[in-house]
């Protein structure tokens, strides 16, 4: 039975250093898109609050030396409060519940909710192994401290994989080249009528009379004019703002923007609508997304955390450096002008996309307040409008989704509506142009990535669909379009350039196969020397045997006696052979030999017939061939 020190070897990788003392409630701080949140969890809520403790503790520490994203520590956090929950349930006492002794046996109830884990979700999900391994390295990762202990169960439990099956998540398909197309329009739509609302804004800017307090408060022009050089915050346009009956029709109707309101909403709608005359909002930047993530093949994520500081314009187009913050890789590329007419439909221009999206947020970059100049900001009023707040694109949670923007724009998608199925459409795009070679179409990831997360795409399946279909018709026709069959008339024309052309040979080898020199048994041949099943310029090693399957075999009115030879062996192999394996074999060969016997005459094969018996001819085959082993 292996010692102690045996199991705890299995798991001490690596000595942890000594956790601090907690008390109470265990908090986490982690990044979430480049903001702090804490996150919280108090083991008082739970019965097996000792075990909970030990738990959160290791989540605190695992989490602190990684610096994991707060999604990590979410996943985790989840994993914990889910075990626990069972545990409450399924133990007697709870309370008792601890890493460090035997009883109550931790590592049975961690094994037995690992086994259940699988019911608790869809069939298929990969969400249960995933709570598994985040159990399962926490106790893991408290193994390896030198000032806890841990009990023999949860040592040799932890030595050993979680057994729990990976599931497989359902890839997104692309998107149709009929709504790629859809997607493009509207996105140049989009960032049109965003041009424009925005120079509505500087030409109502230029026209304005001034500050409200001495130009009037009931003037739109006045209050963007105030918010755009900074006199006055959107807090203060909501408190300085007469009531509502004071408001004068012009102003309701700028307010409301031809939407029914309340009467307490159009204070807040109003400086939304002022606020949108200066920055763009959520659903404008989606048309940049689009046009971007079409003519570079790069992820959302890629595109949409471009800096100023990634981007540098050539004379022949723009240099972008866009970071994938999955797989830790930075890539630097150029994307030339395009010089096509229809540029602005296609969506290739990358440098004009660019240079159009600068234009656009210009004033936020300028107002965010940010170290760092996303490229892609928007601006909205929060909290009824006290609040301006210019954020990155999906830094926080959208009021317009790119799912509200597609039907904004009346488009008619299949579901699911996600943007990585446009970067599905990419890679479908690079796959027929590099006509299905794998290494060039994962250039920008590895080969198994490809085929984990794109080939499966319904375009790829057509696409194989058809090379399978090809190389089968090819052995297909090989197969059936068998040997040439000449008559008495078509022997007697093999001297006409033309037919010889039509036939593929030359008046060589007319003149040799009419002589006879090119006879193999059953029929005549072009060329010995170049068949199809045999290396070229190697004499055929298959003659006779598989002359009715050959495109270069010959038959000649001359070689009709051997036809019929072979046709009776065949018949007499049929009945010795189990019909499977005589089909497999020969079945091909004896379909295509009766098509050619039935393109002669019955007074010619009643006279092959009688010269075979006149002349005692007999099979002219190979010694192998009079063998056949029924496997």
């Amino acid at each position: 039975m292996p010692r102690r020190s045996e199991y705890r070897a299995a798991v001490q990788l690596t000595r942890i250093p000594k956790a601090p003392n907690r008390i109470g409630p265990r908090q986490l701080t982690c990044k979430s898109n480049r903001k702090d949140v804490t996150i919280t969890l108090d083991p008082a809520n739970y019965g097996c609050s000792a075990l909970v403790a030990e738990l959160a503790d290791e989540w605190v520490s695992y989490l602190s030396l990684t610096q994991g994203a707060a999604g990590l520590a979410y996943h985790y956090r989840k994993s914990i409060m889910e075990f626990a929950v069972y545990a409450d349930e399924q133990c007697v006492s709870p309370a008792s519940l601890s890493l460090a002794t035997d009883y109550p046996d931790v590592a049975y109830l961690v094994s037995q909710w690992w086994r259940t884990l699988p019911a608790g979700y869809r069939a298929g999900s990969v969400i249960p192994a995933m709570r598994a391994r985040a159990l399962r390295g926490l106790m893991k990762f408290r193994a390896q401290r030198e000032d806890v202990l841990v009990s023999e169960g949860v040592l040799r439990l932890i030595s050993a994989p979680h057994g729990v099956r990976a599931g497989k998540s359902t890839e997104l398909d692309e998107f149709s080249r009929s709504e790629k197309r859809a997607l493009i329009r509207a996105a140049w739509d989009g960032i049109r009528q965003v041009e424009d609302r925005l120079a509505k804004g500087q030409a109502m800017i230029a026209s304005a009379g001034g500050h409200p307090d001495q130009h009037g408060w009931m003037d739109a022009g006045n209050l963007l004019w105030a918010l755009a050089r900074g006199e006055l915050s959107v807090a203060d346009i909501v408190a300085g703002l007469p009531r509502l009956s004071l408001w004068p029709v012009e102003l309701s109707e700028f307010a409301s923007m031809r939407t029914p309101l309340r009467p307490i909403d159009f204070r807040h709608r109003l400086v939304a609508v002022l606020v949108s005359l200066l920055y763009p909002r959520d659903a404008d930047l989606y048309g940049f997304q689009v046009l971007l993530m079409d003519a570079t093949g790069r992820a959302p994520e890629e595109v949409s955390g471009l800096d100023e500081a990634d981007v540098e314009f050539t004379p022949s187009g723009v240099r972008l450096t866009m970071t994938k913050n999955r797989a830790h890789l930075v890539r630097h590329q150029v994307f030339g002008n395009s010089n096509t007419e229809n540029a602005a439909v296609s969506g290739r221009d990358v440098a004009e996309v660019v240079q159009r999206l600068l234009t656009v947020t210009d004033r936020a970059r300028q107002d965010c307040g940010l170290e760092s100049k996303p490229l892609f900001l928007r601006a909205a009023a929060r909290d009824q409008g006290r609040v301006l707040g210019i954020t990155r694109l999906g830094e926080t949670g959208a009021r317009e989704t790119f799912t509200w923007w597609t039907r904004s724009h009346g488009l008619d998608l299949s579901v699911p509506v996600d943007l990585r199925r446009i970067r599905k459409s990419g890679k479908v795009e690079k796959v027929i142009a590099a006509r299905g070679v794998v290494s060039d179409i994962a250039d920008d990831h590895t080969v198994e990535t490809f085929k984990g997360h794109y080939a499966h795409g319904t375009t790829v399946h057509v696409i194989s669909g058809h090379v399978v279909n090809q190389a089968q018709r090819s052995w297909f026709d090989a197969a059936v379009n068998g040997p040439i069959t000449l008559d008495g008339a078509a022997v007697e024309e093999l001297e006409d350039s033309a037919v010889l052309d039509a036939l593929g040979i030359t008046g060589e080898q007319a003149g040799q196969i009419i002589a006879g020199e090119l006879d193999m048994g059953v029929t005549s041949c072009r060329d010995p020397f170049d068949s199809p099943y045999s290396k070229r310029g190697d004499l055929c090693a298959v003659a006779p045997l598989r002359c009715l399957e050959c495109q270069n075999a010959f038959v000649l009115p001359s070689n009709l006696p051997q036809l019929l030879l072979f046709s009776d062996h065949l018949e007499q192999l049929k009945l010795r052979l189990s019909p499977p394996h005589f089909h497999a074999v020969w079945g091909q060969s004896l379909a295509n030999l009766h098509a050619v016997l039935a393109e002669r005459t019955a007074v010619e094969i009643n006279a092959a017939r009688s010269q075979i018996r006149d002349e005692t001819l007999s099979l002219q085959l190979p010694l192998a061939a009079r063998t056949e082993f029924d496997l």
